[in-house]
């Protein structure tokens, strides 16, 4: 670019910047003054305002106009009719308002130099411009107006060419100046170039030390970058084209900044202050790749001198999988601790629950109460059970459940929980079910896997209010030692994969750690309990599977339930009842909780059985040293202080080995199996008075093999 072209076009871009704003405030200043018209004639200031309003609606009109269009000649033409409508509203007022003696002929003196003061063209074409606007000033008040007072007449035009021919001298300097200093930065700019080509001849010296530089730096392991002190990329490795996907011609002035989020940028100007101030820095942040995926990086950075000139050197590793297994790690190690809350929460909930639920039963049943009285033991009865199914949820929540697990079909469970939907679904929502054939079996309870796929159905149903799709589909698969997008926990192997997707509303990636936490929702209060995810990963979990989420806001969502395979064959499991109740024989009964003690004593001793009760486990083994040949039944609470009902049992078998014992408990530390417990039967907390019957006549009278375990 020559000189003349170079000064042509930073006149042309100054012009145009300082045009627009000025067309801005001379609309302004239009309205402004209207002020002086109040004051100073206040009989013509609704004419005059309507005046200024129509010159600052044309002025703002030319501004957008100005805008558009981005032509010199069009600029021009802007900036000659943009002042003639403001000379057009001042010659209105002044021939409204005294004429050739009006003193409102100063607004053309303010309207020329106000332009030529501050828009860098010539003072040509400024004094064309003036031309015309002395000629609006002087023709209409010689033809229109009757000048009385030549004086005054010939005063103001003195005045008014006076000002006119000065601001046109004052443009000519002052386009002088700004044409000699854009000249003198054109020479710099030249200047500069010529000392950039001096610098890269210079730098020619150093090819042989560079080559034996860029083998070690291109076969690094770790990216590396190295920027300037303002953090401007000025080199990066092969490494850290692998790993971020740039290409070399993408990262020409580009700036490390650009590469983590924005809200990173005050730590960014800190950490390199550190640096430049001598500090060594390891620290992690996340940066963006070509592709926009995020990344974690461990960064080691410090800054160099070389030859005078001050580099900051990033050592930049990979730990995205690192990350990856350590958020895998917290994540089941925070279910863990909030699966262990849970499970102490229900086992201390469930023995009030068992106390008040069997209290309300005997109440109704052997106590002469009125309609209102039952009414309200009903009620309580009522709340009672449900707070029973919330204590379920959570016990699946924290994998205490103690039912056996059996190998069957899931095919199956989803055929038969696919009969229950019509009662669950709005008319709007479709169900496709879509199941291999050829899926192995898994080992499991069928009763849990049905709640996990009725929560994932109600929970899709809700995401699509306004209706939609639900899919099921079943598949087989193998997880392979080093698969990235499972677990660190799950064991490598066959599993059996139940999707469940919805065409809802889709879950926001901030909330999506949070939806298996127990009591986390996002319906309206009173709407939900925030348990049916966390049942659900409970229940998975304890099957030694796993749960993944799939969810884009506004498309949908889709659960994958991972189940192990199982090579054993299905059989059926059945549960034996007994309806007579009323029964006789001794029983000792052990429980921390006073409460739930006297409730199943009463329950016992109310159907003709003898108990001795004790709350303290140690008391009941020494009792029944002493009177172990009189007593038929135990009942022994599993949780307790001092001594647990393990530790219980096995001294009780000590003493006697073909004692019968019942175990409760409102949740087990491990599953039923492994406990290794020799124990007759197991009845969970809360049961119901008639499970409690059936169980205990079914101990003292029929065979142990036909015992059956709620």
């Amino acid at each position: 670019m020559s000189k003349q072209e170079y000064i042509k076009k930073e006149v042309y871009e100054l012009t145009r910047s300082l045009g627009a704003i000025l067309l801005l405030i001379g609309a302004f200043i239009d309205i402004f003054l209207c002020i002086l018209d109040y004051l100073v004639t206040p009989e013509n200031f609704i004419k005059f305002l309507i005046y200024r309003l129509i010159a600052a609606s044309l002025t703002i009109i030319i501004y957008f106009l100005y805008k558009k269009y981005n032509k010199e000649t069009i600029q021009k033409i802007i900036i000659f009719f943009a002042p003639l409508i403001t000379a057009v509203m001042i010659e209105l007022m002044i021939l409204s308002f005294g004429g050739h003696q009006s003193t409102y002929y100063a607004g053309m003196i303010i309207l020329s130099v106000f332009i030529l003061g501050f828009l860098p063209i010539s003072a040509k074409y400024i004094a064309f411009v003036n031309v015309f606007i002395y000629a609006i000033y002087v023709i209409p008040i010689i033809l229109l107006d009757s000048i009385t007072n030549m004086r005054i007449f010939i005063n103001n035009n003195i005045f008014l060419l006076a000002a006119l021919l000065g601001s046109i001298g004052w443009r000519y300097v002052n386009q002088k100046l700004l044409i000699k200093k854009l000249s003198l930065e054109y020479e710099l700019s030249i200047k500069n170039q010529e000392l950039e080509d001096l610098v890269q001849e210079r730098t020619k010296a150093y090819k042989v030390s560079e080559a034996w530089y860029r083998s070690i730096f291109d076969n690094a392991t770790d990216a590396i970058i190295i920027t300037d002190p303002t953090g401007k990329i000025t080199s990066v490795n092969n490494k850290f084209y692998e790993t971020y996907g740039f290409e070399s011609k993408s990262l020409k002035d580009a700036n490390i900044e650009s590469l983590e989020p924005s809200e990173n940028k005050e730590k960014i100007e800190e950490r390199i202050q550190r640096i430049l101030n001598g500090e060594t820095l390891l620290y992690e942040t996340t940066h963006f790749k070509k592709d926009g995926e995020k990344i974690f990086v461990e960064i080691s950075a410090r800054a160099l001198d070389i030859d005078g000139k001050i580099h900051i050197l990033h050592f930049c590793r990979d730990i995205t999988e690192k990350k990856r297994i350590q958020e895998q790690l917290i994540h089941s190690q925070k279910m863990e601790s909030i699966g262990a809350l849970a499970g102490g929460i229900a086992h201390n909930f469930n023995n009030i629950l068992t106390a008040i639920l069997g209290n309300s039963e005997l109440l109704l049943e052997y106590s002469k109460l009125d309609e209102v009285s039952k009414k309200r033991v009903r009620n309580i009865e009522g709340a009672s059970r449900k707070a029973g199914i919330m204590v379920s949820k959570l016990l699946s929540f924290a994998r205490r459940d103690s039912t056996e697990k059996v190998p069957f079909n899931l095919n199956d469970v989803i055929n038969d929980s696919a009969k229950l939907f019509d009662g669950v679904l709005d008319k709007r929502i479709g169900v496709k079910i879509n199941l291999d054939e050829n899926i192995p079996f898994i080992e499991g309870e069928p009763n849990q896997i049905e709640q996990v796929i009725m929560n994932l159905v109600v929970n899709a149903k809700d995401a699509m209010p306004d209706g939609g799709l639900i899919e099921i589909k079943t598949k087989s698969t193998i997880i392979e030692n080093k698969s990235s997008d499972v677990p660190t926990y799950v064991t490598p192997g066959k599993y059996v994969v139940m999707s469940v997707s919805d065409t809802g509303i889709g879950i926001p990636e901030e909330i999506r750690q949070k939806i298996f936490d127990p009591f986390f929702t996002t319906k309206e209060k009173g709407k939900g309990t925030g348990l049916g995810l966390a049942t659900v990963y409970g229940i998975v979990k304890d099957h030694n599977g796993y749960v993944s989420v799939d969810s884009e806001v506004g498309k949908g969502t889709c659960f994958y339930i991972y189940i192990p395979a199982s090579g054993k064959i299905s059989y059926q499991y059945k549960k034996f009842t007994q309806p007579i109740l009323q029964g006789f024989g001794n029983i000792l009964l052990i429980d921390d909780d006073k409460d739930v003690l006297l409730f199943i004593k009463d329950l016992l001793e109310s159907h003709g059985y003898i108990v001795i009760a004790e709350n303290n486990p140690m008391n009941a083994i020494n009792l029944f040293k002493e009177q172990n040949k009189n007593i038929q039944l135990i009942i022994t609470d599993i949780m307790m202080p001092l001594m647990d009902g393990e530790e219980v049992i096995i001294n009780l078998r000590k003493i006697r080995k073909d004692i019968r014992i019942l175990a409760i408990s409102g949740y087990l530390e491990k599953p039923l199996h492994e406990l290794g417990l020799m124990i007759d039967a197991y009845l969970k907390k809360p049961f119901e008075k008639n499970e409690m019957l059936i169980t205990v006549k079914n101990l003292l009278d029929l065979d142990k093999k036909t015992l059956p375990f709620y």
